[in-house]
């Protein structure tokens, strides 16, 4: 058993707090120190330390980020959100401590939902229908184009997390009210948007961990509901308040082919968003890269610890146990939560409410 100094950025969100809580099953010992921008994020977080620092966009965040590295002697730095993903790859040099974040090219690809579709397609991994919307004719012209395929179109925002300015639409007037909202209230304007062909099946979340061009091991699960996705106007969001794991051997080949097409010799954490055509094929829609997806700890209460393994390989460690690099969790296990209401692993056939 090793024990660890481990510092999560960007901590006070949900997502670092499920990574934490991965942690905290994990036979290895580990001092968790935490940063944010604001103090009442980390407030629920349970660490050893936590720290206030400037936003990325600054120009002290780096000496920040090394102030708390060398006060709490930190071993390892796991950014979670995007952005300092983005930061520390480039900027891994100047950090005091090291990551086991994928090359900076991978990161950038991955980060620009457009570009990535398209390197995607040019390498044979399926992926949606694409244009991207740099002007209103972009728009009337994307319609005509994907509406031949659904008559639904999904109209999103290039970059950011959690389904950031996604809609379905079927009409010219909606797509450009849309973003006009968009361009009034929060800062996005024609050229930061997408549409692309609306995928009406099955959505699948592939998480898998990498180590210097080996893939170590990989799950799926699917999303089956959504946290607040009956008040949200696309009706879901990246996160599950139900999810369930699959084993399917075109969603682990598609999966790997994606990360392979964006990395020639992928390490760290790879998490590939999927969703199902109308033919039933997956089609790849992003690669959430360098973080893990909200709901890690799931797959650790199962007994596949993945951000305990990602520490590990990043120390520089052996892993003492090898799961299988394919399907490695039962098909039947649900993870069902929701906020303010904790989480439950359930089995399939295991449900406590019976029909009357």
């Amino acid at each position: 058993m090793s024990s660890a100094r481990i510092l999560i950025t960007g901590a006070g969100g949900s997502a670092a707090y499920n990574f934490r809580d991965a942690l905290a099953v994990s036979p290895n010992e580990y001092t968790v120190v935490g940063t944010d921008i604001k103090p009442f994020h980390l407030e629920l977080l349970n660490v050893d330390a936590k720290y206030l620092v400037p936003p990325v966009s600054d120009p002290g965040y780096a000496d920040a980020i090394n102030r708390v590295i060398d006060a709490e002697k930190i071993d390892f730095v796991h950014p979670q959100p995007d952005v300092e993903v983005g930061y520390l790859a480039e900027n891994r040099d100047r950090l005091n401590a090291p990551t086991f974040l994928p090359d900076a090219r991978a990161i950038a690809l991955c980060q620009d939902k457009m570009a990535f579709n398209a390197h995607m397609k040019a390498n044979g991994v399926s992926v949606p229908e694409a244009v991207k919307i740099d002007s209103q004719s972009d728009l009337k012209g994307a319609l005509e184009e994907l509406l031949k395929i659904n008559p639904r179109v999904w109209l999103r925002a290039i970059r950011g997390a959690g389904s950031r300015g996604s809609l379905p639409i079927n009409s010219y007037y909606q797509g450009d009210a849309w973003i006009d909202y968009w361009r009034g209230f929060r800062g996005l304007d024609y050229g930061d948007f997408m549409a692309s062909e609306y995928l009406p099946g099955e959505e699948f979340a592939w998480q898998s961990l990498w180590h210097e061009g080996e893939l170590i091991t990989s799950q799926a699960r699917s999303r089956i509901e959504y946290i607040f996705g009956n008040l949200t106007p696309s009706g879901q969001s990246s996160s599950p308040s139900v999810a369930k794991t699959v084993n399917r051997d075109d969603v682990n080949k598609i999966g790997e082919a994606a990360v392979r097409a964006v990395s020639a010799k992928p390490s760290g954490v790879f998490c590939v968003d999927m969703k199902e055509n109308a033919q039933g094929v997956p089609m790849v829609t992003e690669i959430n890269v360098g973080r893990f997806f909200t709901t890690s700890n799931f797959f650790a209460h199962a007994g596949l610890n993945m951000p305990d393994m990602y520490i590990q390989l990043g120390l520089g460690n052996q892993l003492t146990e090898k799961p299988a690099v394919y399907n490695p969790l039962p098909d039947d296990l649900y993870w069902v939560r929701m906020i303010d209401m904790g989480y439950q692993l359930v089995r399939e056939g295991e449900w406590a409410a019976k029909k009357i």
